[in-house]
């Protein structure tokens, strides 16, 4: 059983949790993911690391509650246990050092953005971040980066903080100012990296993006989160899931991503989500 520490309500649909997890925390990295299960019937379901103590052998996790299993989680508070906390899982995010990185976060693609940002800074490389959300409510981090980051912009769709518009508003705006950019992390939904692709490759700005399909084991055996990466089959679980996002067939891996709607939604009515 993996106790949690602490928990914190970041917004009406979101929640950080802090978990006891030694071995995790020992040997876990920026980029990787943990499966957790809520208990013994509970569904798999990988969440990538926002954070990690080594000391005090904790590992954050920040989830949107969506379905049936998130909706369970979010009702355990600080001194329940959870079943399973298995990882660390993945590949560790290919961090470089170069002179600029600019990260990009959609919701809570800011998590996993999180630890990624302050390796680059701890190895001396000058960090900014774009943080997008629906509303002020939906920027989350916005301060755990202001820690380290030389630069913090906003961008909402309705203009309730920072700029209003998309983060490749921002970006975009960044580069035709004359910023010199050396590489960009992209993590959020697939539509915002692959737009945020469609921003840097003309440029030739070495971009990378998180995956996130549909994840079962979290080994590679299931099959279930194969993606297409420069014309070969990658399995987003033990190949990433971080990838070159020049090479990532988005359309692809959207249309996956949707395989089973109809399933979940009607798993959602059954359960009375």
């Amino acid at each position: 059983m993996y106790k949690i520490v602490s928990k914190e309500v970041l917004n009406q649909a979101v929640e950080l949790m802090v978990i006891h997890a030694p071995y995790v925390a020992r040997k876990c990295e920026a980029g990787q993911f943990i499966i957790i299960r809520v208990d013994e019937d509970g569904e798999r379901i990988p969440l990538t690391i926002a954070d990690y103590d080594r000391e005090a052998e904790t590992v954050t996790i920040i989830y949107q509650v969506v379905g049936y299993s998130t909706e369970l989680l979010s009702k355990m508070k600080a001194g329940d246990s959870v079943v399973d906390f298995v990882g660390p899982l993945g590949q560790p995010a290919p961090l470089h050092k170069v002179n600029h990185v600019v990260g990009v976060a959609g919701g809570v693609g800011a998590a996993p953005l999180y630890p990624q940002l302050r390796k680059l800074h701890e190895m001396g490389v000058k960090v900014d971040v774009i943080i997008g959300g629906r509303s002020a409510e939906f920027v989350i981090l916005k301060e755990k980066f202001e820690e380290f980051c030389d630069n913090v912009y906003i961008a909402t769709d309705d203009g309730s903080l920072g700029t209003k518009g998309f983060v490749t508003n921002v970006l975009t705006d960044l580069i035709d100012k004359g910023e010199k950019i050396d590489e960009v992390i992209a993590i959020g939904p697939l539509i915002m990296m692959k737009n945020v692709v469609k921003v840097t490759q003309p440029l030739n700005i070495p971009t990378s993006v998180s995956l996130n399909p549909i994840m079962i084991d979290g080994t590679g055996m299931c099959g279930g989160c194969r993606v297409s990466v420069g014309g070969q089959t990658k399995f987003a679980c033990v190949d990433g899931p971080d990838f070159n996002g020049f090479e990532v067939d988005f359309d692809e891996c959207m249309k996956r991503q949707t395989m089973f709607k109809e399933e979940e939604h009607n798993c959602k009515i059954g359960r009375g989500v």
